[in-house]
């Protein structure tokens, strides 16, 4: 403690000692008169340095000496001031002699010398007086710790002998604890063996029991793993080749069918052949990328079962841009639907949007934004370009998420997001720009999947037991493979991840030991679920005929669409439709007879189901097209005879072959007879024809030719179809009525018998969400038969009705609206009107919930046929037509059944009515029945309804009361020229409806009554009876199939129209058979194709030199015929020259060389099928001929021209041979008019009929001085007889017949002679056309006049007409 008061004094002091700078000392010395606090300070430290001061005089007593210790101090301690420092630190403190002490004690106890007062004088003599003071205090404590300090000293020796004495002993105690240590230790190793050898052997025996669970839960797979380890290393080897196919597959193959598929995959695998890239054989999209469990649980989600769709499924997993579907059927549609559902699949959930509704962009933002799946239903051929940011995935990376730009917004995207498209376009055209944004995939139902779906719906409702166990199972076996595949994974896993001893992983054993009992629980249930399953399928597998029965069916009424826009019917419709059949098919305890009625069952459903949506002309081609799917399912149709039948000849044989065997087999019967003879089964056919001519005479002859045997054992030799292909060669007209018995022979009478319109039958097949479709023809109006059901079904005050058009669109959604809510019906007529809101009714159709939609609501629908109606509306609808009657007799009928006696009392001239309204109602029939006949009957089919006939009425009342004669000149033209010609639109028609009527209502039927005959048979006129009933009474006796004389046309009107009616059904069958079926001789579709275009292109002539033409024939005043050469070759040239591109392209396209656009498409089913492609008729001149027949007539128009131009202006003209004959008759005007100086406005050609040269080309040895001879004119509906010079009644039989060489002479102001007819002379048969800008008809090409010694009435109403072309 003493120590304790000291020392801090001097750590004080000596902190200021090391603060003191040398310099400070320095200071110090240099003072010459230093303050006393140095002197003081100095005084001091020489003190305690023991330095003697100097001896000075005393300046206060003079002589006396006193001590100066500043002197001193000068020279010894200020000297040098390092020496000064180290001297202050290294005093030594504890030997201060006491003389030092005692010197210092008073300066020491002076005021003065307090560091206080020092420092006022020096800053260096304050430390050092601070370092004195401490010294002296050091000194006193010092001196009074001494004593204790020697007995520390004494104490500390004792100490240290005692430690010796210590430390021995320590040094001995350690020496026996280190042995007790080590003894210890040795102790402890021995224990710690111990231990260790215990834990060794409890291990083991864990590890053995591991071990023993390990070898029992995967002793089993050792065999199935190692064949796995040999296959994948195996497999691994030929990785390149089958990724290739699985690629291409995911890349290219979407849009094709399974078989083009099939054929894509088998390409590469020979292309990988060729470039020795191994792959595995056979190796397919689904057995590259296709996982077992996967399909099977997609099939969960009702994915059809079928390659195709299990493939596309894939593909919709594996692709990277979103996919569009093409789903006709809806089965995509469903599949995602299902999957999307289902958590385990997806957890964020799915949303469904069209792309009409207002709101789809903010549906879209949201499941972009939750991570939700959209589906996008009902997509059109293009898409909406709000959608490009999402179908490129132009995702922005953004503060560790994504973000993408919908519109003006950028949305956060969630990775789980998924879009989805589809559309029920049956086959929609996607732009290229649209195709590489999405992945597009064909989801049209295939026979194979339809087959199993229908075999389903069958099991279901005949078994439903059956079903219902499988589709159990079907789940059950999923989930289960699901668990085992998900046991194997983690066992995988765990083995994979596990370091070290697997031995050592509880985890790991006890997974696979649970997983074990699991997986073998499962084995075993699996084992008897296939025992189950297989008795199962067997089971079902005996209902499998009808189920492919029905997939054969369905297939024929979907192409029916190729037919009419409006015969739509879709999957779902269609198998309600086929559920429904089986429960009402009658029962029956043989179970072969059950399957056989339920087949006949369902087929006549469908026949009546459909046809009462069918038009009358398109029922027997229903019905045919039914018959030969059927037989197609059975494989009782040889393709090359189908198509025999449906096409014709497909080339000429006539040219090479041998002549005709008689005058009355014409070149296209004979033709046929060879092409027939081409076929396996007719081989030799054409001798035989030859040697049995008269026999097949009989049949040309016979009304009813397809009741006559065929000679030779051919018809006990050939099958039904074939009888039809000989019948088509000889007898076209007489193939209608033979389809009819060969469909009622083979499938039944009933199936040749459409049922009746039933308006209560139809809606009580409708449902309160399901509308009620009228299709309508010309002349049909349904609106007051649904108004007279309303009123039978007690619905009339609750009936509203609008008909459609521009702005009526909003009100006929608030009728809708009010009928769901209140349960009224609402009929909306001429929906075709109203193209533009036909997706707000469908929007409006789609968006009916059963649960919120009234009862008792019905939408009732009219439209003509249209492509702008609502093609889901139309699946979904119950579809009627009811058409006006047909034939004079139902016409007739139809007319009088709303006739009165009321209304012939109105009269003030009944039997002058009565009479004049009976001629009316006759015209009204003759004119509607006359459609039957096609061109020959009409220019143009018209739409005459009963509404035209009712204004006539109501003019008749009107003119026959009010007017004591009864003016016929104004009844004619009222009639014919404003209420029936208000609709007739070409000036022919108007000449022949008024002709007509002059026939019917005429002064002579008012004075002669019953003896003034409507035709020459004297069967049609109007009775001498005054009732209606009595009307009546007498029309019933008509025959139910007029004559053509009715109609004042020639006999042979029949055979044209039934011709007619035979190639609109053989063209419609063509339409509606399966496309690119193959040929004969196992020639492909392709092959076939090509063969045809090979052939073609070697017959396409050489096109002109038109600069040769130019040189050869300029342009001269003189010779207007050198213009119309040039224009001609020109035109010729532009279609050779498309010909000659397009045929070696096609070919090349066949060969996938380059693309097959759809022109080209389009272009081979033309050739495969006999037609000319719309690529060259559009450059070619106007025909009907089929491709065999035109390419002919092609060759030989140019070879016309050739020898024109290689010979000169000819002598006399194939009229026929022109592209544009109004030119060529231009320039024949223009060369009289230029030769004589006359206007050719005031010219007009006389018409001289050269009955006298038989071989123009050969008999005709120069030009005619004025005008030109023509050649290759035809007469239809007449001929020429060349013993009278007049025209004449055609032959039986004969349909048209050539016109002798005519004399085209120009002359001013012409005007035909009145006892002349004055014939329309047309291009080609069908006589329609439009009008050119240049004012001529795409078809009628000038009036001549045709001697005749009968009234020009007489050929008018005969249709008769002149043809450059016609059909062969």
């Amino acid at each position: 403690r003493d120590l304790d008061e000291a020392l801090p004094a001097l750590e004080v002091a000596t902190q200021c000692l090391k603060k003191l700078k040398m310099d400070h000392i320095r200071e110090v010395k240099v003072l010459q008169t230093p303050p006393s606090g140095v002197k003081l300070t100095m005084e001091g430290v020489c003190i305690m340095f023991g330095l003697k001061p100097a001896k000075v005089n005393d300046p206060n007593t003079p002589g006396k000496k006193i001590d100066d210790y500043w002197q001193t101090a000068q020279k010894e301690v200020l000297n040098d001031a390092k020496k000064l420092l180290d001297s202050l630190f290294n005093f030594d403190k504890d030997n201060i002699p006491e003389s030092v002490i005692t010197k210092i004690t008073p300066l020491i106890d002076s005021e003065e010398f307090e560091p206080v007062q020092i420092k006022k004088a020096s800053v260096a003599c304050e430390a050092i007086c601070m370092w004195a003071r401490a010294m002296y205090k050091y000194h006193f404590v010092s001196k009074a710790v001494a004593p204790k300090r020697q007995k520390l000293r004494d104490a500390e020796s004792e100490l240290a002998e005692v430690n010796a004495k210590l430390e021995e002993a320590r040094a001995s105690l350690k020496a026996v604890r280190d042995k007790l240590n080590k003894l210890q230790a040795d102790l402890d190793q021995a224990n710690e063996t111990k231990d260790q050898l215990q834990l060794d052997s409890d291990q083991c025996e864990l590890k053995l029991e591991r071990a023993g669970l390990l070898i029992g839960g995967l002793g089993g797979e050792k065999t199935r793993w190692g064949e796995n380890v040999t296959t994948l290393q195996h497999s691994f080897e030929l990785l390149p080749g089958d990724c290739l196919v699985a690629a291409g597959m995911v890349s290219y193959a979407g849009p094709f069918t399974a078989e083009y598929r099939t054929s894509m995959e088998q390409t590469w695998h020979k292309s990988l052949l060729e470039c020795k890239v191994d792959f595995t054989e056979g190796c397919s999209l689904r057995s590259v990328l296709g996982e077992p469990v996967k399909i099977q649980q997609w099939v969960v989600y009702s994915l059809p079962n079928d390659n195709l769709s299990i493939e596309n499924a894939i593909v919709i997993d594996r692709c990277r841009r979103w996919p569009l579907m093409v789903d006709p059927q809806r089965q995509a549609n469903k599949y995602i639907k299902n999957m999307g559902k289902d958590e385990s699949s997806n957890p964020t959930g799915l949303d469904i949007a069209k792309l009409t509704e207002a709101n789809f962009l903010r549906t879209l933002e949201v499941a972009i934004q939750c991570g939700r799946w959209i589906l996008c239903e009902n997509v059109g051929t293009e898409l909406d370009p709000a959608l490009e940011p999402v179908l490129l995935q132009q995702k922005i990376k953004d503060s560790g998420g994504y973000i993408i730009r919908l519109g003006d917004k950028s949305v956060t995207y969630i990775e789980s997001f998924r879009f989805f498209m589809t559309t029920t376009l049956p086959n929609p055209h996607y732009s290229p720009e649209t195709s590489v944004k999405v992945t597009l995939l064909n989801f049209a139902i295939t026979a194979k999947g339809l087959e199993d779906q229908m075999l389903g719906i069958t099991v279901a409702r005949e078994r439903p037991d059956l079903e219902e166990q499988k589709n159990q199972m079907v789940v059950q076996n999923a989930k289960m493979n699901a668990q085992l595949k998900g046991i194997e994974d983690e066992i995988l896993r765990l083995l994979a991840s596990s370091e070290g001893d697997v031995l050592a992983d509880d985890t790991l054993i006890t997974t696979i030991s649970s997983s074990k009992t699991v997986a073998t629980d499962i084995a075993q249930k699996q084992e008897e679920a296939k025992v189950m399953e297989i008795d199962i399928d067997k089971a079902r597998e005996t209902y499998r005929p009808v189920a492919y029965h029905a997939s054969v069916l369905f297939f024929g009424i979907v192409e029916m669409a190729q037919i009419d826009p409006m015969y739509q019917f879709s999957l779902q419709w269609y198998q309600t439709l086929f559920g429904l059949a089986v429960d009402s098919a009658p029962k029956c305890d043989d179970f072969e007879e059950r399957l056989l009625i339920l087949k006949d069952t369902f087929t006549y459903a469908l026949y009546s189901n459909v046809c009462r949506a069918l038009f009358e002309k398109d029922k027997l081609l229903f019905s045919f097209a039914l018959c030969l799917r059927i037989m197609m399912g059975q494989n009782r149709v040889d393709q090359t005879e189908l198509r025999f039948l449906l096409t014709g000849p497909t080339e000429s044989f006539t040219e090479n072959g041998p002549p005709p065997p008689a005058t009355w087999v014409s070149d296209t019967i004979w033709n046929e007879v060879l092409a027939l003879s081409q076929l396996p089964a007719f081989v030799g056919f054409d001798g035989v024809f030859a040697d049995n001519v008269r026999a097949y005479e009989k049949i040309f002859n016979t009304a009813d030719g397809h009741h006559e045997p065929l000679p030779a054992g051919y018809d006990e030799k050939l099958s039904p179809l074939e009888k039809l292909c000989v019948l088509r060669t000889i007898r076209l007209d007489c193939v209608c009525d033979a389809v009819t018995e060969f469909v009622a022979n083979d499938i039944g009478q009933r199936f040749v018998d459409p049922p009746t319109f039933d308006i209560a039958k139809s809606y009580a097949d409708s449902t309160n969400c399901t509308p009620l479709i009228f299709i309508l023809s010309p002349g049909s109006d349904p609106v007051s038969d649904v108004i007279k059901y309303a009123e039978a079904m007690g619905m009339a005050k609750r009936f509203e009705s609008i008909s459609l058009g521009q702005g009526q669109g909003p009100k006929a959604q608030k009728l809708i609206e009010s009928g769901t809510n209140l349960g009224g019906w609402v009929l909306l007529a001429n929906c075709h009107l109203a193209a533009s809101w036909m997706s707000m009714l469908e929007a409006l159709v789609e968006g009916f919930n059963p649960d919120h939609v009234h009862n008792n609501f019905r939408l009732w629908l009219t439209s003509m046929p249209s492509k702008d109606f609502p093609v889901q509306v139309l699946q979904n609808g119950v579809k009627m037509t009811n058409e006006p009657p047909k034939g004079l007799r139902a016409n007739m009928l139809r007319s009088y059944a709303s006739i009165t006696q009321k209304l012939f009392d109105e009269s003030n001239k009944p039997d002058v009515y009565r009479k004049l309204l009976f001629s009316f109602c006759f015209f009204h029939a003759i004119i509607q029945d006359r459609r039957k006949f096609g061109a020959i009957g009409w220019n143009v089919p018209y739409g005459f309804t009963t509404e035209d006939l009712e204004a006539c009425k109501r003019q008749l009342m009107t003119f026959v009361n009010q007017y004591d004669v009864v003016p016929y000149k104004v009844l004619n033209y009222l009639g014919a020229a404003i209420n029936y010609g208000g609709r007739v639109t070409d000036d022919k028609d108007k000449r022949l409806i008024s002709t007509i009527l002059q026939t019917f209502v005429t002064e002579e039927l008012i004075d002669t009554g019953s003896q003034y005959k409507f035709s020459e048979s004297g069967i049609y006129y109007c009775p001498d009876v005054e009732t209606p009933e009595e009307f009546i009474e007498y029309i019933r006796t008509f025959p139910l199939n007029p004559a053509p004389e009715a109609f004042g046309m020639h006999e042979n009107c029949n055979i044209t129209c039934a011709q007619n009616e035979a190639l609109k059904l053989l063209e419609g069958i063509l339409t509606v058979s399966a496309k690119g079926s193959g040929g004969g001789e196992g020639k492909s579709y392709e092959q076939q194709c090509d063969a045809i275009a090979e052939g073609i292109l070697a017959k396409v002539p050489e096109i002109f030199e038109l600069d040769v033409v130019e040189a050869n024939f300029p342009t001269m005043y003189e010779e207007s015929m050198n213009t119309v050469v040039k224009q001609e070759a020109l035109r010729y040239n532009t279609l050779l020259n498309i010909m000659r591109w397009s045929l070696p392209e096609f070919r090349k396209a066949l060969k996938g060389l380059v693309v097959m656009t759809e022109q080209l498409e389009n272009m081979g089913k033309a050739l495969f099928t006999n037609q000319v492609p719309d690529l060259w008729a559009d450059k070619g001149p106007l025909s009907l001929k089929p491709l065999s027949a035109w390419i002919l007539d092609c060759v030989e128009r140019v070879a016309f021209l050739e020898a024109w131009t290689s010979h000169g202006t000819p002598k006399v003209y194939w009229i026929s041979g022109f592209f544009f004959p109004q030119a060529f008759l231009t320039g024949a005007l223009q060369n009289y008019a230029r030769k004589y100086q006359l206007a050719i406005d005031t010219l007009g050609f006389g018409f001289q009929i050269r009955d006298d040269i038989m071989d123009p080309k050969t008999e005709i040895l120069k030009k005619p001085d004025d005008g030109v001879f023509v050649y290759g004119l035809f007469l239809e509906g007449c001929r020429w007889d060349d013993n009278k010079h007049l025209l004449s009644d055609s032959r039986p039989k004969e349909l048209y017949s050539e016109l002798p060489t005519m004399h085209l002479q120009p002359a001013v102001e012409y005007k035909s002679p009145k006892t002349d007819y004055n014939c329309p002379c047309y291009k080609v048969l069908s006589r329609k056309g439009v009008l050119l800008t240049t004012g001529h008809s795409t078809n009628f090409v000038m009036w001549v006049d045709l001697p005749s010694d009968r009234p020009q009435s007489v050929w008018i109403k005969a249709g008769v007409g002149l043809f450059l072309a016609l059909r062969t």
